[in-house]
């Protein structure tokens, strides 16, 4: 059911809670309720990485999706990534907004390797204007986010648009239409969460430091 006036978005975890993340913050949807969040609106969340997504007769109760990172590879063929896939082509027709990591195009292994850090983020100048940028007077030339990824878009889907760039990632940002807009970083990560993911990261082999 929902309220006559009440925004209503709705989280897509393609991700499990860490145990710091559980403990500091609740988990991972109150980070990103309190990154994209406003005082009034209603979020749902759905952990799309355990199966749960939202029921089709529901979709369009709802204003928008932000779909989270995830330590799987976009381009893998589990189940739910495919039925993610399928849900977002489905958003998209319906043409609600979107907030995500890959929508279509090609991704895979950074040639570069792993990218990891704050990283400054160039925006495209005369880029197209997209819905999820009206609350702001001007776009800065630059944003600094917080980067944490493996992987990266080769080639972009159909019909979109980069809008930003870094001298490590050439498409950091992409929109699609009005109402599709994926973004390579993690602009919902504090910078205590990014320690302890390169903790973890580095006590499974999966990082290593390299002396200068």
């Amino acid at each position: 059911m929902r309220i006559e006036g009440e925004k209503r978005f709705a989280l897509l975890l393609a991700a499990r809670d860490s145990d710091y993340v559980k403990k500091v913050y609740g988990g991972y949807f109150n980070v990103f309720v309190a990154a994209f969040g406003e005082e009034g609106e209603r979020w749902d969340l759905f952990r799309v990485v355990d199966g749960e997504f939202p029921s089709m007769n529901e979709l369009h109760n709802y204003d928008g999706f932000v779909v989270s990172g995830s330590p799987y590879d976009a381009y893998g063929d589990d189940s739910w990534i495919l039925e993610l896939c399928f849900l977002l082509q489905t958003l998209d027709a319906m043409q609600k907004k979107v907030l995500c990591r890959a929508f279509g195009g090609k991704v895979g292994k950074a040639y570069s390797g792993w990218d990891i850090g704050l990283r400054k983020v160039k925006i495209v100048k005369d880029s197209s204007p997209c819905s999820f940028l009206d609350g702001l007077d001007e776009f800065p030339p630059a944003l600094s986010i917080i980067e944490c990824h493996q992987d990266e878009v080769w080639e972009v889907p159909v019909g979109a648009e980069v809008i930003a760039f870094s001298e490590k990632t050439g498409v950091e940002m992409f929109t699609i239409g009005d109402n599709i807009l994926g973004i390579q970083g993690h602009p919902e990560y504090t910078k205590d969460i990014l320690n302890n993911l390169i903790d973890r990261l580095l006590t499974n082999d999966a990082i290593e430091v390299i002396a200068k």
